[in-house]
C-alpha cells in the first residue's frame, strides 16, 4: 500500500503497467494507463467485467480530452460547465483509443476529476487513465479500504490508501452524442 503523497511512485506504477486502487472525488477506483492494453485487460479480469461495458477514462483537461474524443463547440461549453467534477461525458471516440475503451457505437466515456490526488498524478503523467469503480461487477462501489481488501484480496493491485472515503455515489454519466443530452446515471 502507498500513501497518496507518493505521486512519483504512483506515476511510475502507472507507467509500468500496474493496476492501482485509487481514491477519487466519488469512490475508490481501479485505474491504469489507458494506453496499455495489458493493464486495461487486467482491470476487466479483476473486476469480472463484461467486455461489452468499456471503462471510462480520466483525462487531465479538455485539451487532453480532444485528443481522444471529437468535441464540438457546444459540447466543449457543456464540459466547461461541469469539469473538473464528478461527471463522465460520453463522446464520439477518435482513433487511437484502445478498442476495449470504446462502446460498440464508437463512443468513449471521459472525465476530468476534481480530486487533488488525480490532478497531481496528471502533473507527472501525460496519458489518459482508464478507470472504473473498485469493486467486482454487480457489487456496490467501495469507499472503505477494509472492504476493498476483502473484495479484491489476492489480486495483483497496488492500493493507494487515503483511509475511508465519505459515502458517495459514482459519477453522473451524460451522453452528449445525441441531439439532446441524455443522463444515463445520476
Amino acid at each position: 500500500m502507498l500513501k497518496p503523497n507518493n505521486i512519483s511512485e504512483i506515476t511510475t506504477a502507472l507507467e509500468n503497467g500496474a493496476v492501482l486502487v485509487l481514491p477519487t472525488d466519488t469512490v475508490y477506483g481501479l485505474v491504469c494507463d489507458a494506453t496499455n492494453s495489458g493493464a486495461v485487460e487486467k482491470i476487466f479480469e479483476i473486476k469480472k467485467r463484461e467486455k461489452s461495458k468499456p471503462l471510462a477514462v480520466f483525462v487531465k483537461d479538455i485539451k487532453m480530452a480532444k485528443k481522444y474524443a471529437d468535441i464540438s463547440e457546444k459540447q466543449e461549453n457543456k464540459l466547461k460547465e461541469s469539469w473538473p467534477g464528478a461527471v463522465t461525458f460520453i463522446l464520439k471516440a477518435k482513433g487511437g483509443v484502445l478498442a476495449s475503451l470504446v462502446y460498440k457505437n464508437g463512443t468513449v466515456g471521459v472525465r476530468v476529476s476534481n480530486y487533488n490526488l488525480i490532478k497531481n498524478v496528471f502533473e507527472n503523467f501525460s496519458k489518459p487513465i482508464a478507470q472504473t469503480s473498485a469493486n467486482i461487477s454487480g457489487q456496490p462501489a467501495l469507499t472503505k479500504v477494509r472492504e476493498i481488501l476483502e473484495q479484491l484480496e489476492n489480486k495483483d493491485i497496488l492500493i493507494i490508501d487515503s483511509g475511508d472515503l465519505p459515502e458517495r455515489s459514482p459519477s453522473t454519466i451524460i451522453d452528449l452524442t445525441q441531439n439532446k443530452d441524455n443522463i444515463i446515471r445520476k
